[in-house]
Parts: C-alpha cells; sequence; structure tokens
C-alpha cells in the first residue's frame, strides 16, 4: 500500500476523535479523571481589507485520551 500524507491525516483525525469519545466516556469516573482534563487552544484570525472581510474561529481541545489515540494512530499508519 502507498503511503501519502492524505492517509496520515485520516488516521491522525480518526485516533483524535477516538481518544476524545473514550475521554469523555471515562469522564464519570473520579478514578481517571487525569486522562479526561482537557486543554483547549484557540486561534483566531481576522482581516478587513476593505474588499474583503473574514473572521475565522479555530479551538482544539486536547486530553490525554486523545494524545493517546493520536500516538496510536501514527503508530497503526507505520505498521502499514
Amino acid at each position: 500500500m502507498k503511503k501519502n500524507y492524505f492517509i496520515l491525516f485520516l488516521f491522525i483525525v480518526i485516533g483524535l476523535v477516538v481518544g476524545i469519545i473514550i475521554g469523555e466516556l471515562l469522564a464519570p469516573v473520579k478514578a481517571l479523571s487525569f486522562l479526561t482534563k482537557s486543554v483547549g487552544f484557540s486561534w483566531e484570525p481576522k482581516a478587513d481589507l476593505n474588499v474583503i472581510k473574514y473572521n475565522i474561529d479555530f479551538e482544539v481541545k486536547l486530553n490525554l485520551c486523545a494524545v493517546i489515540g493520536l500516538a496510536g494512530a501514527i503508530w497503526l499508519y507505520r505498521k502499514l
């Protein structure tokens, strides 16, 4: 199988989503709270150029489960 960047991107997105879902499922368990604490990053590029005006909001919330899912996705991609 030929490896390309689209497949890697797909693996990364799926790994992050699976990690976040697992983190949400484990949120009620108090003993595993260190896995489910989220850290948010946001980036809001804006411009008003009198011809074009744009406002884009990006927000990423990561927790340890998402990072583990990301690492697992990259590991699976390398095994292909």
